[in-house]
């Protein structure tokens, strides 16, 4: 939880990073039109500990000084953290910003400062995930998190063994992001939660470590796993670590989504089965071409969700399934190489 000398402190950075000109800005309504250099748009992610949101960062913020606009950024501090989000915003909102370009920290916690931006005239479309409802915000650039899920699923379905014990190691359900890969890898290998399929499911918190810990609890109750889903690429990293310290490595397939370079290293490398890429900065990309159209001339992107477009990567392909291998994951992928 931030204490508010935090908060404080998030408002003051936030502020320098705008600088004097758009202090000097006179616009009631923060969608009309104007020069490139009187131009701003906020920008608020989510933790960047996760580079994943650092790239998405990047991307679009490389995209709106590409047309000459300033930037105001600001970032959750940890997974969840809606209240900085929503400082960040309401500061965005009195400094007259054109559009704000979120990454939602909780779908309902932004939903009030959002429509306060919008009733200030401000386009707000959010990335990666979505708020709810969907129509809070003008628009949403994201992955189609249940359709890449799905994708592993069938995936891991073709893949399996003859009697799978499947291992689900989850984010937190009420994320967009999590709870729609997990929905879509359950339907797209063809089961339920409550199938006797799966040996256990543990939540992570995304990182390797945790990926690594919970996959050595399950292992201990269940011994007999040898099918793994796994919310990212990190926990999957963190996983492949318990089952080779077990001496299980290769007697568990593992499924993931990101497409990282690290991840998709991993599917070369033989940890990964399967991985869906991801395009953040293609989110970023839509986004400020979504921002440029409204700003130009008042014209609102298409509500609801844009897909930016998920990519199977295995080097395992299956029938029926399209996929690419890990040498175009490889020149195609996110992160750091």
């Amino acid at each position: 939880m931030h204490t508010i000398r935090r908060a404080a402190a998030s408002i003051l950075a936030t502020s320098l990073l705008i600088g004097t000109a758009a202090c000097g800005s006179s616009d009631d309504d923060a969608g009309s039109g104007s020069g490139s250099s009187d131009v701003t748009i906020g920008i608020v992610e989510l933790n960047l500990s996760n580079p994943f949101f650092g790239t998405l960062e990047k991307a679009t913020e490389a995209a709106a000084t590409a047309k000459g606009w300033k930037v105001m950024k600001s970032e959750a501090k940890v997974p969840g953290d809606s209240a900085t989000q929503v400082t960040a915003i309401e500061n965005m909102i009195a400094r007259k910003v054109k559009a704000i370009v979120l990454d939602p920290a909780n779908p309902t916690a932004l939903v009030d400062v959002v429509k306060k931006a919008r009733d200030k005239g401000i386009l707000v479309v959010t990335v990666n995930a979505t708020v709810t409802p969907v129509d809070a915000a003008d628009a949403t650039f994201a992955t189609d998190n249940t359709a890449a899920g799905k994708l592993i699923g069938q995936w891991a379905k073709a893949s399996a063994p003859p009697s799978p014990r499947i291992a689900l190691l989850d984010f937190d359900l009420s994320d967009g992001p999590a709870g729609g890969r997990h929905n879509g890898f359950l339907e797209g290998f063809g089961i339920t939660d409550k199938d006797p399929q799966i040996a256990g499911e543990a939540l992570t918190k995304g990182t390797v470590e945790t990926g690594q810990s919970a996959m050595e609890n399950l292992l201990s109750a269940h011994p007999d796993i040898n099918l793994v889903y796994t919310i990212n690429e990190p926990v999957a990293h963190g996983a492949y670590t318990a089952l080779k310290n077990k001496g299980l490595q290769g007697k568990a397939t593992m499924v993931s989504v990101d497409g990282a370079c690290s991840g998709v290293q991993d599917v070369k490398d033989g940890i990964i089965g399967a991985t869906a890429m991801q395009f953040p900065s293609k989110m970023g990309e839509l986004a400020v071409a979504a921002a440029a159209e409204y700003i130009a001339n008042g014209t609102k992107p298409k509500p609801g969700l844009t897909d930016s477009g998920t990519v199977l990567i295995t080097d395992k392909p299956v029938a029926g399934l399209t996929s690419q291998t890990s040498e175009w994951g490889l020149q195609n992928c996110w992160g750091e190489k």
